[in-house]
């Protein structure tokens, strides 16, 4: 499973980007039960945002979801840091 996020806005309106490939890690199950979650609560376009906050775009595989601050679910907050962590 390749889990893809983009991050943009904030204050400095600073891109930043992430990419992980599940494949083949002992932890794949655990990815891919968090992915899961976090596309299920996705939008299929761009939801309004606050100012100065930031705009998440969630790719797993060919699935694309979008997401914002302050409205992020726990999953979805959790995929996005460890993806852009590992995936940096």
């Amino acid at each position: 499973m390749r889990i893809s996020v983009r991050r943009t806005g904030g204050f400095a309106g600073i891109e930043r980007y992430g990419e992980v490939d599940t494949a083949g890690r002992p932890d794949d199950g655990e990815w891919r039960a968090l992915a899961r979650q976090a596309v299920a609560a996705g939008r299929g376009a761009p939801p309004a945002g606050v100012p100065d906050g930031f705009a998440y775009r969630i790719t797993v595989d060919d699935e694309t979801v979008y997401c914002a601050d302050p409205h992020l679910t726990g999953e979805q907050r959790e995929l996005i840091s460890r993806v852009l962590k590992e995936g940096a």
